[in-house]
C-alpha cells in the first residue's frame, strides 16, 4: 500500500455548524473539498499513538454524492492508519443507527455523510459531521479544532485504488485496512428489541391498529420496513415512500406540516389511521400526528416523558430530562411533577451528550422535531415512533385522548415556530444585532399590554464540564409566562434562516382546543413588530410555520 500525499491549500468557509459542515453538492464536488475537510477531521482528532488498532464508522443517508464521498473517506482512512472501517451496505446508515454502531462496536468515532432534513439531488445539499466515541456529535472544542485545521492544511493522505464494492455485506481489504460492509439495520434493530416489548407491539397491530409511516424517500425506509412491517406485523403499505433516493424523490425530506402535507391530510381524513408518523433525510427527526390531531414536537417530548414507563427500557423511571432553550417548557412541568431535574441547553444535540454520558438525563428533545434518550447519542425518529406505539399499546387510548388528558393535568403550552428562510445574511444579522443592542433596556417595559420581565442573549454553562456557550439565542419573556425567542439557524446552506419561537401557557382546559396560530395571534404580531421583521427582511410572512 503506497500512501499518496497530495498537496493542497485551505478552502474558505469550512466552519462546522450545529451538525457538521453543510454546503451545496456542487461545493463538496469541487477538487480537494471533501479531502480537505476529512483530513482536517483526522488531524484534529488523531490520538498521540495514531489510529492503529482503531475503527471508524462511515455511512450516510443515501443522498446525491453519498457513494462518491464514502469511497474517498475509506481511502483516506486507510492512508491515515485506521485498522477498520465499518460501513453500512450501500453507504446507508441513519444518523441514530450510526451512533448505535459506533457504540456497539466500540469504534473510535464515525463520519456521517448527510445534510439531515435539507433537500438532496445534484442541486441540493450535502454534509459531513464527525461523531465521537460516545456516538454523539463532536463537542465544540473538537469542531473548533477541525475548523482551525481547515485554515492551515497543506496536504491530505489517500490511496490511488479502485472503488470498493459497498453493496455486498462482508469484509474486504484495502491495504492494511479491513473494510466491513454491514447490514445497516441489524445493530439498530437489536437495540430496539432490547428497549421495547415487541410482543406487545405485535399484539397492538394484530388488534387492527393502523400506522402510516412516511419515510420521505430517505434513510429510514429500510429501518421502517424491517421493524414496523416485518418484525411487528404491520400490513404491507404501512410504510410509504420507503426507498431511499438520491434526490428524495424531488421532495424536501423535512417532517413538518408543509413538507409532509399529504400525511397530515390523510390523518385529518374520515378514515385516518390511528397514528401517522414521518422521519427526515437522515432519520433523526420525527413527526407525530394522531387521528385528527397534530402533536407538536415540544408536546411530544412532554408526553413521552410523562408516559415513558410504558416501555420496558424506562419502566424504572427517568433520571432527568433536557430540552433545547427554544423548545417549549411543557416538559418542565412534567419533570416538576415527576420530581426529576430538567435542563435547558442551547440548540444542538451535542449539548445533551455530556448530560447523557453523566447519567443526569434519560430523555431529551428539541422543538425542531428531534427526540431521543440515553440509548444512543443522537435524536432518533424511529425510536420516537416505537415509544409512541408503546404508550398507545399500554394505555389503549387514542392520541387525541392522551393529549387531552395530558393538557388537563399539566396545562397546555401553545407554541409555534416561524421560519424566514434564505434571508439575505447581512439583513438577518443586522436584525439580530439591532435587537441585541436593545435588550438591556427592555425589562420593565410594557408592549401591547404585556410587561417584559426578561430580555437576554442566552448563555449556557455546562453542569458536567463547566464549559460556557454564549450567544445562543435572544429571549424576551413576559410577566404572564409567555415568551419570544429569536435565533439564526446553523443548518442552512444559503443565506440565513431566521427562526422565531412563540410560546404561551394556558392552564384553562376550556381553552385547550384552540388552533395554536389563533391562540398565539397577538404574540405573533408582537414578535414581528418588536424585531421589525418586515423592515429588515422584506418578508411579510414566514416561509414555514410549525
Amino acid at each position: 500500500m503506497i500512501v499518496t500525499r497530495v498537496p493542497t491549500t485551505p478552502i474558505a468557509g469550512m466552519k462546522p455548524g450545529t451538525s457538521g459542515l453543510r454546503k451545496k453538492v456542487a461545493e463538496f464536488a469541487c477538487p480537494h473539498y471533501v479531502e480537505n475537510f476529512v483530513q482536517s477531521v483526522f488531524d484534529a482528532v488523531r490520538p498521540p499513538a495514531g489510529f492503529a488498532g482503531l475503527a471508524l464508522v462511515v455511512g450516510g443517508d443515501g443522498r446525491f454524492h453519498n457513494r462518491e464521498a464514502i469511497q474517498t473517506v475509506i481511502r483516506m482512512a486507510a492512508a491515515n492508519g485506521f485498522a477498520r472501517v465499518i460501513v453500512g451496505a450501500g453507504g446507508i446508515l441513519s444518523t441514530p443507527a450510526a451512533s448505535c454502531v459506533i457504540r456497539a462496536h466500540q469504534a473510535f468515532g464515525g463520519l456521517i455523510l448527510s445534510a439531515s432534513h435539507n433537500p438532496g439531488g445534484p442541486d441540493g445539499d450535502f454534509g459531513i459531521k464527525f461523531n465521537a466515541a460516545n456516538g454523539g456529535p463532536a463537542p465544540e472544542r473538537i469542531t473548533d479544532a477541525i475548523y482551525a485545521r481547515t485554515l492551515a492544511i497543506t496536504e491530505y493522505l489517500t490511496l490511488d485504488t479502485p472503488d470498493l464494492d459497498l453493496d455486498t455485506p462482508g469484509t474486504r481489504s484495502l491495504g492494511t485496512l479491513a473494510v466491513e460492509v454491514v447490514d445497516p439495520v441489524a445493530d439498530y434493530l437489536a437495540l430496539m428489541q432490547r428497549l421495547f416489548d415487541f410482543d406487545a407491539l405485535r399484539a397492538l397491530f394484530a388488534s387492527g391498529f393502523r400506522l402510516r409511516f412516511d419515510a420521505m424517500h430517505a434513510v429510514t425506509g429500510p429501518y421502517a420496513h424491517a421493524i414496523f412491517e416485518r418484525e411487528l406485523g404491520a400490513p404491507a403499505g404501512t410504510v410509504i415512500n420507503g426507498t431511499p433516493l438520491p434526490d428524495f424523490g424531488g421532495h424536501h425530506p423535512d417532517p413538518n406540516l408543509v413538507h409532509a402535507k399529504a400525511l397530515y391530510d390523510e390523518m385529518m381524513g374520515a378514515d385516518a389511521p390511528d397514528l401517522g408518523a414521518a422521519s427526515d433525510g437522515d432519520g433523526d427527526r420525527n413527526l407525530i400526528i394522531g387521528r385528527g390531531i397534530f402533536v407538536s414536537p415540544s408536546d411530544s417530548l412532554a408526553m413521552l416523558a410523562a408516559n415513558a414507563r410504558c416501555a420496558p427500557a424506562y419502566a424504572q423511571g427517568l433520571a432527568g430530562v433536557a430540552r433545547s432553550m427554544p423548545t417549549s417548557a411543557a416538559v418542565d412541568r412534567v419533570a416538576q411533577v415527576l420530581g426529576i431535574p430538567c435542563y435547558e441547553t442551547p440548540t444542538g444535540w451535542k449539548f445533551f451528550g455530556n448530560l447523557l454520558d453523566a447519567g443526569r438525563i434519560t430523555l431529551c428533545g428539541e422543538e425542531s422535531a428531534g427526540t431521543g434518550s440515553d440509548h444512543v447519542r443522537e435524536k432518533d425518529g424511529v425510536w420516537a415512533v416505537l415509544l409512541w406505539l408503546s404508550i398507545l399499546a399500554a394505555r389503549r387510548q387514542s392520541v387525541r385522548e392522551i393529549a387531552a388528558e395530558h393538557w388537563a393535568t399539566y396545562g397546555r403550552h401553545y407554541y409555534t415556530r416561524h421560519d424566514y428562510e434564505a434571508v439575505e445574511t447581512e439583513a438577518a444579522q443586522g436584525l439580530m444585532e439591532h435587537l441585541l443592542e436593545r435588550l438591556p433596556r427592555m425589562p420593565g417595559e410594557s408592549i401591547a399590554g404585556r410587561r417584559i420581565v426578561l430580555a437576554d442573549d442566552f448563555e449556557y454553562s455546562d453542569p458536567v464540564d463547566a464549559s460556557v456557550s454564549r450567544h445562543q439565542g435572544l429571549r424576551i419573556g413576559f410577566a404572564d409566562g409567555s415568551r419570544i425567542v429569536y435565533r439564526l439557524s446553523g443548518t442552512g446552506t444559503s443565506g440565513a434562516t431566521l427562526r422565531v419561537y412563540i410560546e404561551q401557557f394556558e392552564p384553562d382546559p376550556a381553552r385547550h382546543g384552540l388552533d395554536p396560530q389563533a391562540a398565539l395571534a397577538p404574540l405573533i404580531t408582537l414578535a414581528r413588530d418588536i424585531a421589525g421583521i418586515p423592515a429588515w427582511t422584506g418578508r411579510e410572512a414566514p416561509d414555514v410555520i410549525t
